[in-house]
């Protein structure tokens, strides 16, 4: 793993929020390598460590709820790190889909059409991975691996924060 890291680059976006925030370290082949739900208290903490761990090129911020606070925060911790916004416009709708699609009912909620199914946890990481994809459009590279599946690097947050 540790030289995957240094093949390709990879960027770390945020999806700001007031309470919590969505964050994902992709690859420029759209692989994630990281995602997790955090509360806006511990954003700047978890950019800290992310950035020890994964060396994120660029800090992608969506340009929604919460984006101003997050970037004034952002460039004072971490004035090295070139900043970019991206138009969260329908990313909380695509990244619910994925959500459902990527998280199949279990049991008797099998039954629920996905349009009516909630999901059981915030899906804000989703959000954040799909403003990277939106970053890395502006530059073509390789479709993502097959063995690259989204959920295979995910840390498991969901039972702590809402």
């Amino acid at each position: 793993m540790d030289r995957e890291r240094t093949l390709l680059p990879c960027v770390l976006a945020v999806d700001p929020g007031r309470s919590k925030c969505g964050l994902a370290v992709v690859r420029s082949d759209r692989c994630v390598l990281y995602r997790a739900v955090v509360t806006t208290g511990e954003l700047i903490g978890t950019i800290q460590q992310v950035l020890r761990e994964w060396h994120p090129t660029v800090l992608v911020v969506g340009g929604g709820t919460g984006s101003r606070a997050i970037v004034a925060s952002a460039a004072q911790a971490f004035p090295d790190l070139p900043l970019a916004l991206v138009d969260e416009q329908r990313t909380s709708e695509e990244a619910r889909a994925r959500f459902v699609a990527e998280n199949p009912p279990r049991g008797w909620q099998r039954w629920i059409p996905g349009s009516l199914r909630t999901p059981d946890r915030p899906y804000d990481d989703y959000v954040a991975v799909i403003l990277a994809e939106h970053y890395w459009q502006s530059a073509p590279v390789a479709s993502p691996p097959e063995d690259c599946i989204s959920d295979a690097f995910y840390r498991g947050r969901e039972d702590t924060h809402s």
